[in-house]
């Protein structure tokens, strides 16, 4: 059972839930982010020689990514 501390903060962060996906997604720091872990993610699991095709299959995964409250 959560003490009334620990419920308030829960309560207050899914009040400002989706502020904060806004914000995120907005940031040019968090797409900088997703472009490198999107290309490291093509690089070590899926075996495209095609630099070309490596960097679209990136962007692509990038683009099927967004900060949301859940």
């Amino acid at each position: 059972m959560m003490n009334k501390r620990d419920e308030a903060i829960r309560l207050l962060a899914q009040g400002y839930s989706s502020e904060f996906a806004e914000m995120v997604a907005a940031d040019e720091r968090f797409h900088e982010l997703l472009s490198e872990l999107s290309m490291e993610f093509v690089e070590k699991n899926i075996p495209i020689v095609d630099e070309d095709g490596a960097y679209d299959l990136s962007l692509e995964l990038m683009f099927n990514v967004t900060a949301r409250s859940v």
